[in-house]
C-alpha cells in the first residue's frame, strides 16, 4: 500500500485580516479553511497528515483535530520561508512515506482530485511535481519553464526574461515529493538569496541538478486561490457559494434565484428540491427528495424528510427534525425537537425540546415553555393531537394522542389521550363599563 504524508502549511501571518483568530481558522461555507485543506488530503489517500503552525497558533490544532484525528502538529518557531516550514515536521518526514504532498493551509479549493493526481505522477516515476496554473494575469507569479516535459525551473517574476514572462503557466505552490528523496531535497536547500530565507521552490533546481524527472501538472487557478486579506477572504467565499449552487442545481435542485441562496460546506440536497429566495443553511443539515423551502429561511443542523414545506421565515435549529410531509410556516422556530409525519405548525410558534405525532396541528402562537432559568425540559405531544391557538405548554408537560388544548391555555399538567383541556381565566363581561368610563365626545 502506498503511504502518502500531506503536510499542511499554516503558518503564514495573517496581520492583513485584522483579527485575533489565525487567519486559517477563519471559515469559507461556515468550515476553516485549514479544514477545507485537510479534508481534501484525506479524501486524496493521505494517511499522515502534519500541519505546520505558527508561534500564535490558537485553536489551529482543536479544528485539525475534528477533521484529521491522528494529525500531528508542528510549531515553526521562526518564519524562514517555506522550505523552512516543511522542514517543521521534520520528526513526520523522517518517519518515512512514499510520497510527500505540501500544501498551503490557506488554499481551500485545493481538490482532492489534484493531490491524486500528483501523487500518480510520483508513482510513474517523478521525483517532484508542481501543480501550476494560468491566471488571468500573472504579473507577479513565477514562471514553470519546461521543456521537454521537464520542469528545468521555476523563475521569479522580477528575474524573468521578457520571453520568459510570456510564459503563461504560472507556479501554484503546491508541490509533491517522493518519499525515499524528499527529505534528502529538503536539507539541500540553501538560503542564499537577499531574505535569506529556504524556498520550497528550490528543490525543483537541485532535482533537476541531480538528474531526477521533475514535471508540473496544470491545475484549475481557484484550486490555489489564497487568502490573505477579509476582501480575498469574501472573494473565496462568493467562489464557493457559486460552485455550491452549480452543483445543487446539477443534483437535481431547483433555486429559484440562485444568488440568493447560501450552503455551508456539508448541506446535504435530495432531488426535486425547492428553493426559495434568501434561504440560508448552516453546517449539518440534510433534506431528502421533494422537500419545498420557501423564502427567508434560516435553516442549521436539522433534517427534512421528502415531501415538507418550510417557510417561508421559518429558522429550524440544531436537532431540528421534520419527517414527511411536516409544515412549518411562517416565523415558526423549531429547536432540538422531531416533528413526525405529517404534523404542522404553521404560525407564529416555537418549538424546543419536544416531541409532536403524526398528524397534529399545532395552532398559531404555541409555546413550549421549556427553560426554567437553569435546565431545559421536554414536551411530548402524542399523534392526531390539536393545539389551540395562543397555548403556552409549560414543561415537563405530555398531551396524549387525540388531545384537545383549547385556545389560550396555559398547561402545566399532563392531558391524557382524547381528553379536552381548558386552562385560561375565565371571561367577565361588564355591559356599559367604557361609556361610564369615557366622557361623550360632542
Amino acid at each position: 500500500m502506498c503511504t502518502c504524508l500531506a503536510v499542511v502549511l499554516a503558518a503564514g501571518e495573517g496581520t492583513r485580516m485584522k483579527s485575533r483568530l489565525p487567519k486559517v481558522l477563519h471559515p469559507i461555507g461556515h468550515l476553516p479553511m485549514v479544514a477545507h485543506v485537510v479534508r481534501a488530503a484525506r479524501a486524496a489517500g493521505a494517511d499522515r497528515i502534519a500541519v505546520v503552525v505558527g508561534p500564535d497558533h490558537a485553536g489551529v490544532d482543536t479544528v485539525v483535530a475534528r477533521h484529521a484525528p491522528s494529525a500531528s502538529v508542528h510549531v515553526q518557531q521562526e518564519r524562514r520561508g517555506t522550505a523552512h516550514a516543511v522542514l517543521a515536521a521534520r520528526a513526520a518526514l523522517e518517519e518515512g512515506c512514499d510520497d510527500l504532498v505540501v500544501i498551503f493551509g490557506d488554499t481551500p479549493f485545493v481538490s482532492a482530485g489534484t493531490v491524486s493526481r500528483m501523487r500518480a505522477r510520483l508513482v510513474e516515476g517523478a521525483a517532484v511535481v508542481v501543480g501550476g496554473m494560468v491566471p488571468a494575469d500573472p504579473t507577479g507569479y513565477g514562471r514553470l519553464i519546461v521543456e521537454n516535459g521537464q520542469l528545468r525551473a521555476i523563475r521569479e517574476h522580477k528575474d524573468a526574461s521578457e520571453a520568459e514572462r510570456a510564459i503563461r503557466l504560472c507556479n501554484g505552490g503546491i508541490m509533491a515529493l517522493r518519499g525515499d528523496r524528499a527529505l534528502a531535497l529538503l536539507e539541500a536547500i540553501g538560503c542564499d538569496n537577499a531574505q535569506g530565507e529556504f524556498y520550497l521552490t528550490d528543490a525543483v533546481a537541485i532535482a533537476n541538478a541531480e538528474g531526477a524527472r521533475v514535471e508540473a501538472i496544470e491545475i484549475d487557478a481557484e484550486e490555489v486561490f489564497g487568502i490573505n486579506d477579509r476582501l480575498q477572504l469574501a472573494e473565496a467565499e462568493r467562489l464557493f457559494q457559486d460552485r455550491r449552487r452549480v452543483a445543487a442545481m446539477a443534483g437535481g435542485a431547483t433555486l429559484l434565484s440562485p444568488e440568493t441562496v447560501f450552503f455551508a460546506y456539508d448541506t446535504e440536497l435530495g432531488r426535486d428540491v425547492t428553493i426559495g429566495q434568501n434561504v440560508v443553511f448552516g453546517p449539518g443539515v440534510a433534506v431528502d427528495d421533494g422537500v419545498e423551502i420557501r423564502p427567508f429561511c434560516h435553516i442549521e443542523g436539522a433534517r427534512i424528510r421528502s415531501g415538507a414545506v418550510v417557510g417561508p421565515f421559518a429558522r429550524l435549529r440544531p436537532g431540528a427534525e421534520l419527517g414527511s410531509g411536516v409544515h412549518v410556516g411562517n416565523f415558526c422556530e423549531i429547536k432540538n425537537a422531531v416533528l413526525d409525519e405529517g404534523a404542522k405548525v404553521n404560525h407564529l410558534t416555537y418549538i424546543g425540546d419536544a416531541h409532536v405525532g403524526a398528524r397534529t396541528n399545532v395552532g398559531a402562537g404555541t409555546i413550549t415553555c421549556n427553560y426554567d432559568g437553569v435546565h431545559k425540559h421536554h414536551t411530548e405531544i402524542g399523534a392526531n393531537a390539536f393545539i389551540g391557538s395562543n397555548t403556552a405548554l409549560v414543561a415537563p408537560v405530555t398531551v396524549g394522542d387525540g388531545a384537545y388544548i383549547a385556545s389560550g391555555s396555559v398547561i402545566t399538567d399532563d392531558v391524557e389521550a382524547g381528553a379536552l383541556a381548558l386552562g385560561r381565566a375565565r371571561q367577565v363581561v361588564k355591559p356599559g363599563w367604557a361609556e361610564a368610563k369615557s366622557p361623550k365626545r360632542a
